[in-house]
């Protein structure tokens, strides 16, 4: 029998209710993810079929972690759950089912750097210039587009209002065409494709209605509208669904997530019934007071009341520096000093910053430092060029009409293919209305192609038919070791004889080394199988929590998870909150969340830091402190009287320079000569701050060039100039 002693009384009554429609209403460090655990196992507790429950996530290592957690609460028969991420889930249907919507159930998923370069090929075949569209920025609309429920067809029925978007509606058409061609779906597919399965097939719908007869769904506040819909269609009868969600953590509408999904769910479904677990387990009482100070202010929220327990804890500290290196050695300075009073590991520390740009002079800093640390979300592994390259050879092999793989491949390691014999291949290719692989077996009747290359396409052709010949015969771990070995890569990069190929070398290694894990995890996968596994893997689902480092991430890729020791960097206006020229209230609203978000991070201490000026799109720039910092009471601050308390307006950039400019020792001339250099930022009496553009002149007579905060431009004899040199 389930025992739910441990439980909380609002916890409790969540777990045992299954009359209907229940949302959750889960604050920061509330335990939700336990209340989901004993949840899943109360419903199979109390005579629910295991495979009947879907359960919904929004990374993998959630899913696993929750999975795991009810096998020891009831056993084995967890593994008969629907459980995992939303595009796990659907991609686990699509596959099934998917000659239903002309694809093979072997298709590629293509993640955000493939959809890239597709949009990236149809752009140039289309002739449209790249200056006036960016592959990257239309990929986004894109995305976005499917995200909102709106195809090609709509978009051109509703949204079309200028010549720019008459040419992303273009690109849009060609590309859902290019994804159907390559056998291929991209991330948004994984979710819109089954909502057109089930309304082309209602026999299929039906199926899944009456597996399942419970959905649950963690992170609900991140759904968005596609998602919504899907769980809309997919409901058992007697409205059986129960959302787990936080309204003050919604932070990801740039993706299409929709907090009116959350604030509308209980509308949608007739007699919801709501449970508000606001005890906090995480936080000490400063951490949560300040947290509740910020978050008040946002009016579009579900009410409720964060409390907790634990102990008052330590006031927040504001950290002032006078720029973004300063930032970076001081934050080096209280991690050590954090380590020496404390006693704790480097693990206990995370920095967290609003964009990844901010991450370069913290990495510089560490690095001289000598501070481990890692960039959580920064170059994910399985997106190193080498790494992707294999795990393109294992798409083709799985999907030869994958063209993006291909493309990728086609030259790598050198087999004598240019960018102008692929060009050919490709014209032939859309003549002839075939696949580019099958273009390769009919390289001899494409025009201008030398003897020499043609064999080498045809050479290439026979490596990876070999290797289709193969996949169903060899494991996937005997498959890849074979491919290797045949591709010479080990060779490859030790010839190379460098400390960037040993790199590479170890990243493949590492790869083979993964997908044996895999294989022997999984003795009977495909090919297949384990290529959606990688495809559907978020840079949080890599984060080893047994190594020692410090953790340099953005709060997006922070949420969910918590730290003892929590530093806030670049807590300044124009970045956090982040300067958008389309701002409106509900993006301050969000930007606020992320705030709060940031802080909720946090166990036992928090470090909110703000510069005085900071190098941004190459220009000098004085910073105001973030109206966030001003939102939270005075008194919660380490050092309220240093001016660390509530300001009743914003200084000026001219206030701010004087305040800081009374502290400066301006550099002797010896100091000058022996250090000035062009790049140097320098800060001046009279002028502010600015960048040494230009050095000329010898001796007493040396002269600088610099420019001025305003594009100011001075010159100025470094005997006389009062100078303070900032790097």
């Amino acid at each position: 029998m389930l025992n739910l002693k441990s439980l909380n009384t609002e916890q409790r009554k969540a777990v045992e209710y299954d009359a209907g429609p229940s949302i959750i209403v889960a604050g920061a460090g509330s335990g939700k993810t336990r209340v989901l655990t004993f949840k899943i196992a109360n419903l199979i507790e109390n005579g629910y079929d295991p495979g009947s429950i879907l359960a919904l996530t929004f990374t993998n290592k959630a899913a696993k972690e929750m999975k795991e957690r009810i096998k020891e609460l009831i056993g084995a028969k967890a593994d008969q759950l629907w459980m995992g991420t939303f595009h796990s889930i659907f991609a686990k249907m699509l596959r099934i089912d998917a000659t239903e919507l002309n694809f093979s159930n072997n298709f590629s998923i293509y993640d955000a750097e493939d959809s890239v370069s597709l949009v990236s090929n149809i752009i140039s075949e289309l002739n449209i210039a790249t200056d006036t569209l960016n592959p990257a920025t239309v990929r986004h609309r894109i995305s976005f587009l499917k995200n909102q429920l709106i195809l090609p067809k709509q978009f051109k029925q509703k949204m079309i209002t200028s010549f720019y978007d008459e040419q992303v509606h273009k690109i849009y058409v060609e590309y859902q065409k290019r994804l159907v061609e390559n056998n291929s779906m991209d991330f948004e597919d994984l979710l819109l494709k089954p909502l057109e399965l089930f309304e082309k097939n209602p026999k299929i719908l039906q199926k899944y209605k009456k597996r399942f007869s419970f959905i649950l769904v963690d992170e609900f506040q991140d759904t968005n509208k596609v998602q919504y819909e899907l769980l809309k269609v997919l409901i058992p009868k007697e409205n059986k669904i129960c959302v787990v969600g936080d309204d003050a953590q919604s932070i990801y509408s740039w993706r299409g997530a929709d907090l009116t999904n959350m604030l509308n769910f209980s509308k949608d479904f007739s007699k919801t019934k709501i449970f508000r677990l606001e005890q906090n387990y995480r936080s000490t009482k400063s951490i949560l007071a300040a947290a509740d100070c910020v978050i008040k202010n946002n009016k579009d929220q579900i009410a409720k009341t964060l409390w907790t327990d634990n102990e008052e804890g330590e006031l927040l500290t504001l950290i002032k520096c006078t720029d973004e290196k300063d930032e970076a050695y001081k934050l080096a300075r209280f991690i050590r000093e954090e380590i020496k009073e404390s006693k704790r590991q480097l693990k206990d520390f995370t920095i967290l910053y609003r964009t990844n740009a901010q991450s370069r002079t913290l990495e510089d800093v560490f690095r001289k430092e000598k501070i481990p640390f890692m960039i959580v979300g920064g170059v994910e592994f399985y997106k190193r060029k080498e790494v992707k390259d294999l795990i393109c050879y294992l798409r083709i092999i799985s999907n030869p009409n994958d063209e993006e793989s291909l493309l990728r491949i086609m030259n790598f390691p050198q087999r004598g293919i240019g960018m102008t014999t692929i060009k050919r291949m490709l014209g032939f290719a859309r003549r002839h209305e075939i696949s580019l692989y099958d273009t390769m077996s009919r390289v001899f009747e494409v025009i201008d192609i030398k003897e020499r290359i043609q064999k080498n396409v045809k050479h290439f052709r026979i490596l990876i038919e070999k290797y289709i010949g193969l996949k169903d015969k060899l494991s996937v771990s005997e498959l890849t070791r074979s491919l290797v070995d045949e591709l010479e890569l080990v060779k490859l990069f030790k010839e190379e004889n460098n400390l960037e190929a040993l790199g590479r070398l170890e990243n493949i290694q590492e790869l083979v080394s993964g997908i044996t894990d895999y294989n022997t995890q999984f003795p009977n996968a495909k090919v297949e199988d384990y290529l959606q596994e990688i495809s559907l893997v978020t840079d949080l689902d890599l984060k080893d929590d047994t190594k020692n480092y410090v953790s340099m991430m953005t709060i997006h890729s922070a949420k969910g998870l918590e730290f003892p020791v929590v530093f806030v960097s670049g807590c300044e206006e124009d970045i956090f909150p982040l300067a958008n020229r389309f701002s409106t209230g509900s993006h301050l609203e969000e930007e606020r969340r992320l705030f709060y978000v940031s802080i909720t991070r946090a166990k036992e201490k928090v470090y909110l830091s703000h510069a005085k000026s900071r190098y941004r799109f190459g220009e000098v720039a004085y910073q105001s402190r973030s109206r966030f910092i001003d939102e939270i009471n005075p008194d919660m601050f380490a050092e309220p009287s240093n001016g660390l308390g509530k300001t009743t307006s914003r200084k000026s950039k001219k206030e701010i320079y004087y305040e800081y400019f009374e502290k400066v020792d301006f550099e002797g001339f010896d100091d000058l000569q022996k250090n000035i250099k062009v790049g140097t930022r320098v800060m001046h009496e009279k002028f502010g701050l600015g960048k040494v553009i230009q050095i000329f002149g010898t001796g007493e007579n040396q002269k600088a060039t610099v420019s001025f905060e305003g594009n100011n431009v001075k010159q100025l004899m470094l005997r006389f100039a009062k100078l303070k040199l900032l790097n």
